[in-house]
């Protein structure tokens, strides 16, 4: 443990970079609460997604990488704005004219139009913790409606009463004029209707605690801020709840930058250190456009779980969490490979390398053995060329290729080959189109054919990858342009794995029946 540490510390891995701030900041001033606290919000407006995910996953990851670096206790707080009000009906509820009635309502006192929760709120909430569950995420939840309505928050609503002018004036300052006459940092709920108010405050007593306002119909009301009876704006509940918590690291995406000096600013204003924070870029679609859950571009989490595992998944979001992101389904076979690749490379690494590998991260440090024997972008060769219906016609050809591997001994690769087969079907058999050799690259293909035919060796990756190298070596130039062809030509591709390893793979015999279909024009599209 002593020598990874030694490592963590001089890691450039992102998780280490912030943990070691985190260190700093304990060592300046160990937390009086006893721990370190890490949060993630979540607006429980709708249902979780990949970016839910990606928060948690990455705000863990910072977490585990603190625990290498110190003996202080940690927490992990999943916060809900479930308090919220309601300001459009979801496009993707049933029942929606039910909820038609309860606009502005808190999310917590909206009913849910699926019949099972005792509201709305409780119903995503609910759904929330599943999401974080199935991952296993070490965590513990809480909900913005008990936070207020407990008295946890009280303590902090009335500071905010003592110091409202303070808070104002940090607000009204990045505020348009018109938005500046009717904002307020305090949100009333309705004591009739249960609304949420966005009006201004005619009166805030701090010696009472109370806040006095005027609703649609000119009725003058006057409650405390305690209780539940009153919800903070967004912007000023972020800094208060990091105040009221005592959080000491946070996360989010490039959309809160702007804002981390106002939320700091509350937090400071109410009296306690701001937490250490991170902002991370925005994922892309296809289009390199922003990925909005309400529009549905881009892929979401169970889409990216149809085809490859939650570890791949994983991987993709360590890496690089500074720079946007395509997120898309053609994202995914490389993800799949590059995370097996350094599963393969993490047992031979020194505690420095062990610390800067992305599957340190993702399993905590307590990394399995990769046993995939074949890589992902290969198993989508082999499907097109077999037009592999389910991944039992793989396995035909994996255990000649491997024969110690089998379903049981490999599961990773067993469940592999399934997303293979299921990302071949939609995404490569229905765009496959092989083209038709130029006359350099016939005669080429042909003395493949006739070498692989004469080929009498063992099914090596090397040797026939030397076979497909001496082809080419004195008729392209650059040799790539050789590969090139065999992936346009033969697999209806622009690029692909090592020629010689999917020869070994898919079995010389068939490789020469694959080219004679090729230059016979069999693998041409239908006219």
């Amino acid at each position: 443990m002593s020598e990874l540490r030694d490592a963590a510390y001089s890691s450039k891995a992102w998780p280490f970079e912030e943990a070691r701030r985190l260190v700093k900041r304990c060592d300046k001033a160990p937390p009086e609460k006893g721990y370190v606290l890490f949060e993630t919000g979540y607006g429980p407006s709708g249902l979780p997604h990949i970016g839910t995910f990606g928060e948690v996953l990455r705000t863990t990851m910072v977490r585990r990488a603190f625990e290498v670096l110190s003996d202080i206790p940690t927490k992990l707080i999943c916060f809900s704005d479930d308090l919220d009000g309601m300001r459009k009906v979801p496009g993707n509820v049933p029942n929606p004219e039910v909820l038609e009635q309860h606009l502005q309502r808190p999310l917590t006192d909206v009913p849910d139009p699926f019949g099972e929760y005792e509201s709305f709120g409780h119903h995503n909430n609910a759904m929330l913790r599943r999401f974080l569950d199935t991952f296993g995420f070490d965590y513990e939840f809480i909900s913005a409606r008990e936070f207020y309505r407990s008295g946890q928050f009280d303590e902090i609503l009335l500071r905010c009463v003592e110091r409202y002018d303070d808070l104002m004036k940090i607000m009204l300052k990045s505020l348009r004029e018109e938005r500046q006459q009717s904002y307020s940092i305090f949100l009333p709920l309705h004591p009739e209707s249960g609304r949420v108010m966005y009006v201004p405050m005619k009166h805030v007593d701090a010696s009472d605690g109370t806040v006095t306002f005027e609703d649609e119909t000119g009725k003058e009301w006057t409650v405390p801020v305690t209780g539940g009876h009153v919800k903070l704006q967004w912007k000023p509940d972020f800094g208060a709840r990091w105040a009221a918590l005592g959080v000491d690291f946070e996360m989010y995406g490039k959309e809160h930058a702007t804002n981390e000096k106002i939320y700091d600013a509350i937090c400071r204003t109410l009296g306690v250190r701001p937490p250490e924070h991170f902002s991370y870029e925005l994922f892309l679609d296809d289009k390199g456009q922003k990925i909005s859950k309400s529009s549905g571009n881009g892929i979401s989490m169970d889409e990216w779980l149809s085809y490859a595992s939650t570890e791949s998944l994983s991987y993709f979001m360590y890496q690089k969490p500074k720079t946007a992101k395509r997120l898309y389904f053609d994202v995914i076979p490389r993800a799949v490979d590059e995370y097996h690749q350094q599963l393969r490379a993490y047992p031979g690494q020194d505690a420095a390398g062990k610390a800067n590998n992305p599957v340190f991260h993702i399993h905590a440090g307590d990394v399995p053995e990769s046993k995939m024997v074949v890589p992902f972008a290969m198993l989508l060769n082999l499907a097109s060329v077999a037009s592999a219906e389910d991944k039992d016609k793989l396995w035909g050809f994996m255990q000649r290729y491997a024969p110690d591997a089998s379903p049981e001994t490999h599961p990773d690769l067993d469940a592999a080959a399934g997303f293979a087969v299921r990302y071949y079907k939609d995404f490569v058999a229905p765009t496959r189109t092989c083209r038709a050799p130029t006359d350099q690259e016939r005669e080429a293909l042909t003395e493949l054919r006739n070498q692989l035919a004469a080929y009498d060796g063992a099914l090596d990756d090397e040797a026939l990858q030397s076979v497909v190298y001496a082809v080419g070596r004195d008729r392209f130039d650059p040799l790539r342009d050789w590969f090139k062809a065999i992936y346009e030509v033969l697999l209806g591709a622009s690029q692909g794995p090592r020629f010689g390893g999917f020869i070994a793979l898919y079995g010389v015999d068939e490789t020469v029946a694959l080219v004679d279909k090729a230059l016979a024009g069999e693998l041409l599209p239908a006219e």
